[in-house]
């Protein structure tokens, strides 16, 4: 991948790939990210902006932790957790493609914990949840759109209450999808964010035979070149970890203690995945090229990309979420006032951001405040890493949104 370092992207002309428009860059990008950056008092930030076949910009600010003040680059691995789930899309599409399942077919046919699923209908006067059978199978669609009734309990009080009342009832300490939780509505008629893409990895484990990781790494990760995106940290590649803070009452941000994370004992589609800044973009790259990677290589069919990167959840709106944990979540409304939709692992925005990007962008986050978004009508894909606690909070959103407003505004002055 040809790379234009933050030092020499001011003022250069690049052709955008696919169009005949020339990017010039204004001199103020990386002067932006480092002052909001500095203003917020953000510890690490790497960001990146891409074209189809090459880079437009990366910068990094900030120290991979406040002991050995080791620069950040966009080859720090951070962890990106959520942004786990598109990637377990495309894996899912990808047996979806060579006939291994469909995507209107019972989930319950490969995962037989989930063919009789419950729905939470509330809690008696007692605090007894009342359980109803669901009015109809959870399909593989449903899962890739966040409209199966899995719901987080971060996020949903009826969630929660019902985890606390397992734990008081019988100890269980078990954490979805290790065991099956009841659904919060029946499948197909609401959007919540939940479990959805952690049974879509337990499916893409049941139906090819092999691992999450395995799968990853051998249909997806390895052919992108995304040679540092693992479940697993490898001893040798810990120098390159961030350290993850939590934002505490004071509004301080404490380190947490930097250490080599343990293998996990199994793969969730849902996070989990480290990755860095360089990795993700050869990823978004490939949506950007329909499914091709680099030279031959092509992990979907273009038709495929395409009917992934459409609103898959009609009139429901997607993307908004009222926190019950704020020391881990703020409440999320990524795009006030507007209704968006959702295709098979990403939001989508029904209208243009007030000087962002384009109607029809594809996004999402994870939990540690790591942001990308996908603009298919500029040919732009775009990335930012932090990592601290609580997910949306304010000054990651701040950064968020200077990035976001620096890049459209160097484009439109291309």
């Amino acid at each position: 991948m040809h790379r234009i370092t933050r030092r020499n992207f001011a003022g250069l002309a690049l052709a955008l790939t696919g169009g005949r428009t020339s990017l010039h860059a204004a001199t103020g990008l990386d002067s932006i990210i480092r002052a909001s950056v500095k203003r917020r008092g953000i510890p690490a930030c790497a960001a990146m902006v891409a074209g189809a076949d090459r880079t437009l910009y990366h910068g990094a600010f900030g120290a991979r932790d406040s002991a050995s003040r080791t620069p950040v680059t966009t080859q720090s691995l951070f962890r990106i957790a959520s942004m786990t789930k598109p990637v377990t899309a495309v894996a899912a599409m990808q047996l979806v493609e060579r006939g291994k399942c469909t995507l209107d077919e019972p989930v319950g046919k490969y995962l037989p914990e989930l063919a009789e699923l419950q729905v939470l209908d509330g809690f008696a006067a007692d605090g007894h949840p009342i359980l109803r059978p669901a009015a109809g199978p959870v399909l593989l669609r449903h899962l890739l759109t966040h409209t199966s009734g899995f719901a987080y309990e971060l996020w949903d009080p009826n969630a929660t209450r019902y985890s606390e009342y397992l734990q008081k009832t019988n100890g269980h300490t078990k954490a979805p999808p290790s065991r099956v939780t009841p659904l919060m509505f029946d499948p197909g008629t609401r959007w919540e964010y939940g479990y959805s893409m952690d049974w879509t990895g337990r499916l893409v484990e049941a139906v090819s035979g092999q691992t999450l990781e395995a799968w990853f790494q051998q249909e997806i990760l390895q052919p992108l070149g995304m040679q540092d995106t693992s479940f697993i940290v490898p001893p040798e590649k810990f120098g390159r970890l961030v350290s993850v803070y939590q934002r505490e009452q004071s509004g301080m941000l404490k380190e947490q203690p930097r250490k080599l994370p343990n293998p996990p004992r199994s793969f969730s589609g849902g996070g989990g995945l480290y990755a860095t800044p360089e990795d993700y973009v050869r990823f978004m790259q490939m949506i950007l090229r329909r499914g091709k990677g680099a030279g031959e290589t092509r992990i979907l069919r273009g038709e495929t990309v395409d009917f992934m990167t459409v609103n898959h959840i009609g009139e429901l709106s997607a993307g908004k979420l009222k926190s019950v944990a704020p020391q881990v979540s703020s409440d999320m409304d990524v795009h006030p006032g507007h209704i968006d939709g959702f295709g098979y692992g990403f939001l989508i925005n029904s209208a243009a951001y007030q000087g962002g990007r384009s109607a029809g962008s594809l996004a999402w986050a994870g939990i540690d405040n790591t942001f990308f978004w996908i603009d298919p009508r500029r040919r732009i894909c775009a990335v930012i890493m932090m990592q601290f606690l609580p997910f949306c909070d304010r000054h990651a959103i701040g950064v968020l949104q200077d990035f976001e407003r620096a890049v459209y505004a160097t484009l439109k002055r291309a």
